[in-house]
């Protein structure tokens, strides 16, 4: 887990993904409408990359991707981040962590 502790330090907003998947596409569309710039990380073209897809399902990511940290806490995957939007937290913790500064619906 001291890998994803290192790749999250010190971002707001951290999305593990895949090139090659669509939930992850998704995620990443979703985060950035509310005008924040994750810093996305590819799996799938790190030289580390089943390391990190082991550490993300021990972690409790199944599917390993997406994962995603916010404020240096794991949120959860696709499912996880779309209940947060639909119950209207999600903008909250981009605030919280300083991902965005201004939201109003």
């Amino acid at each position: 887990m001291d890998v994803l502790t290192t790749l999250t330090a010190d971002k707001p907003v951290v999305i593990f993904s895949k090139s090659t998947c669509c939930m992850s596409h998704t995620v990443k569309a979703l985060i950035c409408s509310f005008g924040a710039s994750p810093t996305i990380i590819e799996v799938d073209k790190m030289p580390s990359g089943q390391q990190v897809e082991r550490a993300l399902i021990q972690l409790g990511c199944k599917p390993s991707v997406p994962a995603v940290f916010i404020g240096q806490q794991f949120i959860g995957g696709a499912d996880e981040v779309i209940k947060l939007n639909v119950q209207n937290k999600l903008a909250q913790l981009l605030l919280g962590a300083k991902a965005i500064f201004i939201w109003s619906r």
